[in-house]
């Protein structure tokens, strides 16, 4: 009799080692995947609230070829089944349930990103979230008032309040979220570029630096020049002389530019045209970026009071001191005389 209980316990026990070496052999194997034509991943969509039980159905009727029991009980004695996290996920191939386990108590949602680009408008900002996969599109057919309305800025004008910068979001996101993570960068990147302005400096609100900081962006061909730019923008203002710069009054024609600036558009008395106004324009007209922001703030010292580009593809800019210098630059490097 003790024979047969010392031969039954041995074989309980080895039972159980093959059941545990099983069971570890399977934690560390990769789960079979149904993979859609075309497609290389599978997407797993966890809603709020979805029960641990819940969460290994979804996760097998979107692909994964294992017993939704066998999921269910590992979920369950990891003792992490409470931890699971909701959200957009993407199941690879080579996940094992480990990996998976631990996607999901980590909460690592696959993420997708928007880059907004120095010098874009708001315009083109808009469009480049429209084009962005998988982002829900909640700005489409607001106007831009409502959009400000929404992000808390009311009444103010959106042109060059997000900051360009690479963005990352959840698939499903609000654009409206995105833009607000833009807009907070924003102000945070002007306060600490108005912070360290120069003392001389004639700017005098974080606003006006926001405004010189767009048309720098905008007026730069080459990064090694923007803070020439940035002085010869200051010194104009020091003095009352008007700016004087096409992307202003090219913004301020809107859909009327086709491409070519004529001496007619820079005669054509606009808010936006600083050939016949002296100062700043009323807004921004594009996103400045951080190098901008500080060109507008803390300018190179110099006497330059003119620009012109050498047209040598490198996008550099001759400047100069006086209107004699520049007009036999604009002869040398535009008209080729």
């Amino acid at each position: 009799m003790r024979r047969v209980f010392t031969s039954l316990l041995i074989a309980m026990l080895v039972a159980v080692l093959l059941l545990f070496g099983a069971a570890l052999w399977w934690l560390h194997e990769p789960i079979p995947l149904r993979l859609q034509p075309g497609s290389q991943v599978v997407d797993l969509e966890i809603e709020p609230g979805t029960s641990a039980n819940g969460v290994a159905e979804v996760i097998v009727a979107s692909g994964a070829d294992v017993p939704v029991l066998l999921l269910q009980a590992w979920f369950r004695l990891s003792g992490q089944a409470r931890l699971i996290k909701a959200g957009s996920y993407e199941l690879l191939p080579g996940t094992t349930p480990r990996k998976l386990l631990s996607m999901l108590v980590r909460g690592e949602e696959t993420l997708k990103s928007v880059t907004l680009v120095e010098g874009w408008t708001f315009k083109q900002l808009r469009t480049a979230l429209q084009k962005s996969e998988q982002l829900a599109p909640d700005s489409i057919g607001l106007s831009p008032e409502i959009i400000m309305e929404k992000l808390g800025k009311p009444g103010l004008h959106p042109e060059g309040r997000f900051f360009p910068d690479t963005y990352t979001y959840a698939k499903g996101a609000s654009d409206l979220a995105v833009l607000k993570r833009a807009a907070r960068a924003m102000d945070k990147r002007l306060d600490v570029a108005w912070a360290q302005r120069s003392p001389d400096t004639p700017l005098k609100t974080p606003e006006q630096a926001l405004i010189l900081a767009s048309i720098v962006e905008k007026e730069t061909g080459k990064p090694a020049d923007r803070l020439q730019i940035g002085g010869v923008f200051t010194n104009r203002l020091r003095i009352g002389m008007p700016l004087q710069t096409d992307p202003t009054v090219i913004y301020g024609l809107g859909l009327q530019f086709d491409g070519n600036l004529r001496k007619r558009d820079l005669q054509a008395d606009t808010p936006y045209n600083t050939y016949t106004r002296v100062g700043l324009p009323p807004t921004p007209i594009a996103m400045p970026g951080k190098a901008a922001l500080l060109a507008a703030v803390q300018p190179a010292p110099t006497n330059a009071l003119y620009f012109v580009s050498r047209n040598d593809g490198s996008g550099s800019s001759h400047f100069s001191a006086s209107l004699e210098e520049h007009n036999r630059a604009v002869n040398q490097y535009i008209r080729g005389k």
